[in-house]
């Protein structure tokens, strides 16, 4: 199944962030805890981590760009959980 990240607010009063490095490359898979890319806010630097396994398919928002709180990032694959 194909996801949508978005940006989630870090910081209470946290707008928007700066991709600073992706960890991860479209194609690369990941395993939860993974770091999948890291961000830069006026006041912290912080890497995000996967929450599950799967596949990064693409990277909506390159390094050096900001992107909005509940902006999507990338696009990842996750295994169908078995009924």
């Amino acid at each position: 199944m194909r996801i949508r990240l978005k940006l989630a607010r870090v910081g209470m009063n946290m707008e928007e962030a700066t991709i600073v490095k992706w960890h991860k490359q479209p194609g690369n898979a990941f395993a939860a805890g993974d770091i999948l890319y890291e961000i830069e806010t006026e006041k912290v630097t912080q890497e995000v981590a996967a929450t599950g396994d799967g596949r990064l398919v693409e990277i909506l928002v390159p390094e050096g760009e900001i992107a909005e709180v509940g902006e999507e990032v990338c696009v990842v694959e996750t295994a169908p959980v078995a009924a």
